[in-house]
């Protein structure tokens, strides 16, 4: 429960700071509140995990320090939505893309959700990746649009390529939350809002999915085939969130990916637009 209550103290502090130092901090308190939930079982697994984890959190809000004590260096401002200068702005995307997991900084996501329990996993997926959202949000107007639009389609592309070779749920559902951060990313500069739309959606449908896992108590591709004799209504509904997970309309998440995909096109990006939506 304390846990818990750090998480949501972590990230409130994030979302509401106008200062780099709070944020940071926020940040902080969250990547050391997870860290016992992740390793709770005492499975070497879980303990790898805890570590690459903390590993990569780490070198992650060294880089946020970094940026914004090279901002703060060049125009002696402090304030999160001041960030005009452009070495900082790239190397608090690269910070924030390793937070968040995005390609091609990807790489400890998936081994992280791998050896977390389940509902460890959801808050992995969600509550975490709330606040270097929220930090996205607020320096929207001055990232450098061409690398978040790299990392973005990059993203995208190896969510569903690397997704496809796996039998282990855990893992199908990260590469899904990398592809997801990749839709988001790619928007954020030029309609924040829909960045914010599509994570809500994809928070719903992402908690449907681990809590029917969870209540089936199924980790394998394999027995989720033999699941649905279990409970088949609870089955059905995964089957629907799963679907629209993928964004197959006309389902919820069908919804954002075509308002991105049009917001797109307006800002005369439709080589970006067709290459993400392939």
């Amino acid at each position: 429960l304390i846990f818990i209550a750090s998480l949501l103290l972590g990230t409130t502090i994030t979302i509401s700071s106008k200062h780099w130092i709070m944020a940071w901090a926020g940040l902080e308190i969250n990547t050391l509140a997870i860290l016992p939930l992740i390793s709770k079982s005492h499975h070497p697994r879980a303990i790898e995990a805890a570590t690459k984890y903390f590993l990569t959190q780490a070198t992650a809000s060294a880089l946020l320090l970094f940026s914004s004590m090279t901002n703060a260096w060049h125009t002696g401002q402090w304030d999160i939505t001041q960030l005009s200068h452009p070495v900082s702005g790239v190397i608090l995307t690269s910070a924030i893309a390793m937070k968040l997991g995005l390609a091609p900084f990807h790489f400890w996501f998936p081994e992280v959700l791998q050896g977390s329990p389940l509902i460890t996993g959801l808050l992995l997926s969600t509550i975490m990746k709330l606040p270097p959202i929220a930090l996205l949000y607020m320096t929207s107007h001055s990232l450098n649009p061409t690398l978040l639009t790299v990392m973005a389609i990059l993203s995208t592309a190896l969510g569903g390529w690397m997704g496809l070779n796996q039998t282990q749920i855990r893992k199908i559902l990260a590469f899904s939350s990398i592809s997801h951060l990749g839709w988001m990313a790619i928007i954020i500069i030029y309609n924040p809002k829909l960045t914010l739309l599509n994570f809500y959606l994809y928070t719903m449908m992402t908690a449907a999915v681990f809590l029917s896992l969870n209540s089936i108590k199924v980790l394998k591709l394999s027995t989720l085939m033999t699941a649905w004799t279990k409970i088949p209504s609870l089955n059905a509904m995964l089957l629907l969130t799963l679907l629209s997970l993928a964004g197959l309309p006309p389902l919820t998440g069908f919804l954002p990916k075509w308002l991105i995909i049009q917001e797109l096109t307006k800002q005369d990006m439709a080589p970006a637009a067709t290459l993400i939506s392939l």
